[in-house]
């Protein structure tokens, strides 16, 4: 792995431990020499991961769509910032520019693209690890609905498995370096 794609708030959210988690990850990333994917902000927990990284002498490379830059809410201290049309381009861009997936607490945004880069990964169209820093139990209710999905035969358990989680950014980065997704059976592999 040499880039992780960090998904996350735009919001420092309730709990003063989101913020700390998105520095642990940031500096944990540095330490083991890959370089952040995020999408572009400079407020919130984007910010702050970013801005450890950069602070640590990492290497930061930032998505955002144009609408959102025009409203200076991009970050423009980067290593690199890539300004492009559309949320469905950012995606796309930063899935490729990445490694694996890791989303930290955050709101709609980051529940969407998670949820994204785990169905590609189902179909086959990535076999990228995909994981959740449980910060706080923040991720409990959404880990507990895919084990329910299961349980009512939505989502074949080998799916669920595809999903990495930890309360500790050094393990959950331990158990991604060691994991690549399979593509599995019944899925269409659609890698290029």
């Amino acid at each position: 792995m040499a880039r992780i794609c960090v998904f996350c708030g735009s919001d420092l959210g309730a709990r003063p431990e989101f913020a700390a988690a998105a520095r642990e990850m940031g500096r944990e990333l540095v330490r083991r020499g890959l370089g952040l994917v995020y999408g572009g902000g400079r407020v919130g927990l984007m910010g702050v991961i970013a801005d450890t990284v950069l602070e640590a002498g990492g290497s930061v490379v930032g998505v955002i769509p144009e609408a959102l830059s025009a409203k200076e809410l991009a970050h423009e201290g980067l290593t690199e910032l890539r300004v492009v049309a559309s949320m469905h381009e950012r995606k796309a861009l930063m899935a490729e520019l990445s490694d694996a997936f890791v989303a930290i607490p955050g709101g709609l945004g980051t529940l969407e693209e998670f949820c994204e880069v785990l169905t590609w990964a189902q179909l086959g169209i990535h076999a990228k690890p995909c994981g959740l820093l449980n910060v706080e139990g923040y991720y409990d209710p959404l880990l507990a609905l895919f084990d329910h999905a299961v349980a009512e035969r939505f989502v074949r358990p080998e799916h669920r498995a595809l999903v990495l989680a930890s309360d500790e950014s050094t393990l959950l980065l331990d158990a991604m370096a060691t994991c690549r997704a399979p593509l599995l059976p019944g899925s269409i592999d659609l890698r290029a």
